[in-house]
């Protein structure tokens, strides 16, 4: 009787499909809550690096989670390097155009500029959510399981976002 070996991480064809089946979702979720197309860029190809890196120790049912742990931990620790540079230049270089007011800034875009600028200025928990359900069509169920949160969180999310939108979109 021969025993069927389960497939392995490690095995190029098996670690192609995974790639296939889940950089593009990786990358849409961490550009949905950072709005950073090179950091989700980077984070899809830094979390592959260490799948690949790892792929006898990650079992192929736990793929998934490894990804978004890695993801998650690379852009937490981008999102602090970030914030020390920031802290330097401000520190040491004095004032930039980076601090313009939100409202200057609004008052010169037109309305798709500052509707985009409204939906990066939501917290990144909010954006996610927003941003898969509008623009990707997910329901909350799905949203859900995404963000590993609860079916009520999804909707207190999402009605916090469009309630900061609307305000601004009042505004405007």
């Amino acid at each position: 009787m021969i025993k069927k070996i389960p497939s392995q991480v490690c095995e190029k064809k098996v670690y192609q499909n995974l790639y296939s089946e889940h950089a593009q979702v990786l990358f849409k979720h961490f550009y949905y809550k950072f709005g950073n197309v090179e950091w989700a860029e980077d984070v899809v190809q830094e979390s592959f690096i260490k799948l690949w890196k790892k792929c006898k120790d990650v079992p192929l049912p736990k793929v998934k989670s490894f990804l978004y742990t890695v993801a998650n931990n690379w852009l937490i620790n981008k999102h602090h390097h970030e914030k020390v540079k920031l802290k330097y230049k401000n520190d040491y270089q004095g004032r930039t155009e980076d601090e313009q007011t939100p409202l200057y800034v609004l008052e010169e875009e037109e309305f798709k500029t500052r509707l985009l600028s409204a939906i990066n200025k939501l917290s990144p928990k909010q954006r996610s959510v927003f941003l898969l359900h509008r623009i990707d069509d997910k329901s909350y169920r799905e949203i859900a399981e995404i963000e590993q949160i609860s079916i009520k969180a999804v909707e207190k999310r999402m009605s916090n976002a469009l309630k900061s939108l609307r305000n601004v979109i009042e505004n405007i």
